[in-house]
């Protein structure tokens, strides 16, 4: 076939893609190597963010099902060592589930039992005692070196207050996530339950179908991977379980020796804080200081400070780099910048996934990029600190 000039029609397909080359060599030549370096960065970091905002889109708005499943998954991860245990003690699977869902009821009844007791005996005395201490830190506001003026103070308590109930709105805005009315609460509850229940009857035949959804050539590395991030999660579970009982030990303790009041309700309050790093440490030892400040006095309130410091410094610089396998490992600042992150998005609920969920995908991106599925290596080390180059050591 000839064009309308009487050439060949695959002779001006062939001119108009040496014009092509040529006008695309002409524009590369003048455009710089780092802008069009940058360009390639840019356009696929524009995915990527597309793609994680419209992920975290669909977990907002399917966050009735998201956060009671992320509930059952962690609680799964708590439980699977003992569970495991049973099984391979030629324990019946149903009696095992029953075992382990029955037990882990009635310690947090137990504990929740415990703490509101110890509340309704001692409130009504901390409450006049709260109220003293105020009451004395206003006066010698006043008549101290400051000499502030009342309307002074009350400004500066209304300010304080403001913020205090701005910050308590954001919080709790993340931790009614699962639903603002009681249904929705207790549907919630009843949800994760029956997760939890499938999950440990039947876990691996859930995972099975779940590896199916992918194509057969990405099967074997979707499976090593999803299997490397679970034992992540079950070894940052365990770890932090142990982590939030000698933190609570610790501090519970410290406070009763001290006689700082509603010690059982505090040590509490630490355990289930503890699972939220750095941040569920700090509020809740300022919880207690904040007791024995108003309750014992600032002397008792600095030794518990002490404590309080001691506990914190022993969980982070002895228990959290022994315990936690390098599997798990996930740098100190990722985890303040993923805690801060989820607690931004999802408040509560978001600042207790969040190190979870980072070393689940820390340790499935290290997975992917050493190819360990077909080498069958464990993966190690941290994806981003692993990946930075570091300079040679020249020989001496």
């Amino acid at each position: 076939m000839s064009g309308t000039d009487g050439k060949p029609r695959g002779s001006l397909l062939d001119a108009v893609r040496d014009r092509r080359r040529v006008v695309s060599t002409e524009l590369s030549g003048t455009v710089p190597r780092g802008l069009r370096v940058a360009t390639a960065y840019a356009w696929r970091l524009l995915v990527v963010a597309a793609a994680v905002g419209v992920a975290v889109w669909l977990i907002i708005q399917l966050k009735l099902l998201v956060i009671p499943l992320f509930i059952a998954i962690l609680l799964t991860a708590l439980l699977w060592p003992s569970f495991a245990w049973m099984l391979r003690h030629r324990f019946p699977r149903w009696l095992a589930i029953v075992l382990s869902v029955l037990v882990t009821i009635a310690v947090v009844t137990g504990l929740l039992w415990l703490a509101v007791w110890q509340i309704t005996r001692q409130w009504p005395s901390v409450q006049e005692r709260t109220v003293q201490a105020v009451q004395d830190f206003r006066e010698y506001l006043i008549q101290g070196p400051l000499h502030l003026s009342a309307d002074q103070i009350d400004d500066l308590l209304a300010q304080a207050w403001a913020f205090a109930q701005e910050q308590a709105e954001l919080l709790w805005s993340g931790a009614l996530a699962i639903g603002s009315t009681l249904g929705h609460v207790a549907a919630g509850a009843l949800l994760t339950l029956f997760i939890l229940l499938c999950l440990l009857a039947d876990g691996a035949g859930i995972w099975r179908w779940t590896v199916r959804m992918f194509p057969r050539k990405a099967r074997p590395a979707a499976d090593g991977a999803g299997r490397a991030g679970w034992v992540t999660v079950v070894n940052y579970a365990r770890t932090q379980l142990l982590v939030a009982t000698i933190d609570a030990i610790g501090i519970g303790l410290g406070a009763f020796l001290l006689g700082v009041p509603l010690a059982v309700p505090v040590a509490v309050l630490v355990f289930l804080g503890a699972f939220v790093p750095f941040v569920g440490a700090v509020v809740t030892g300022a919880v207690a200081v904040f007791l024995a400040l108003v309750y014992n006095g600032p002397w008792i309130a600095l030794w518990m400070l002490v404590v309080v410091l001691g506990v914190q410094q022993l969980e982070g610089h002895v228990l959290q780099p022994l315990l936690m396998g390098s599997a798990v490992k996930v740098h100190p600042l990722a985890v303040v910048l993923v805690v801060a992150g989820g607690a931004m998005v999802a408040g509560i609920p978001g600042a207790l996934f969040a190190v979870p969920l980072a070393a689940f995908v820390n340790v499935v991106a290290v997975y992917l990029s050493e190819r360990a599925w077909e080498t069958g290596a464990r993966p190690r080390g941290d994806l981003i600190w692993s990946t930075v180059p570091r300079p040679r050591r020249t020989p001496s």
